[in-house]
């Protein structure tokens, strides 16, 4: 009974990684889409994913938009990127405290260097929204596949910065 305990939660423990993983390439491949094209509804977005090879329901797509903060443009109604037209700092400020909860796994700080560590597929939409929140102790990001390099002022800033954002993310 208890090996089979251990043998399901190692199961749920795979298949939560797993969930997070496609969550993760689904939203990035969101992100490049609406970057690309001009999709005005969420059908037209879950289309363009199932032709890209994923299935997504309405209410997962429905969430992704709300996660990324995802914007309609004025002009035309296309979903946009957060930034992409001036958007409000407190909706900019709320998808970065969001992402950091979601996504970030571990800070690390080497003088004015902070390294972010992320599951795969992650740190792009993580340093999208750092960029976008235009913190003043940061100078800007670099991201790969699942590690961020940000950049800070200084020492001090680097310090604030590290304070911040595992407070976001309860670490």
């Amino acid at each position: 009974m208890k090996r089979s305990r251990i043998l399901m939660k190692r199961r749920r423990m795979l298949m939560n990684g797993l969930h997070n993983r496609m969550k993760a390439r689904r939203q990035g491949l969101i992100l490049e889409l609406v970057e690309h094209e001009s999709l005005q509804s969420q059908e037209a977005l879950r289309r363009r994913l199932q032709r890209r090879g994923f299935e997504a329901t309405q209410a997962t797509i429905s969430r992704d938009i709300k996660d990324l903060g995802l914007v309609k443009r004025a002009s035309d109604g296309a979903y946009q990127r957060p930034g992409a037209e001036v958007a409000s700092p407190p909706v900019v400020m709320s998808a970065l405290e969001r992402l950091a909860a979601e996504f970030l796994r571990s800070v690390d700080r080497v003088q004015q260097l902070v390294v972010l560590r992320t599951g795969a597929g992650q740190a792009q939409p993580l340093a999208l929204a750092i960029d976008r929140a235009q913190l003043p102790d940061a100078i800007g990001t670099i991201a790969g596949d699942d590690t961020i390099l940000l950049i800070a002022r200084d020492e001090r800033r680097a310090a604030a910065l590290v304070r911040r954002l595992e407070a976001y993310a309860g670490l």
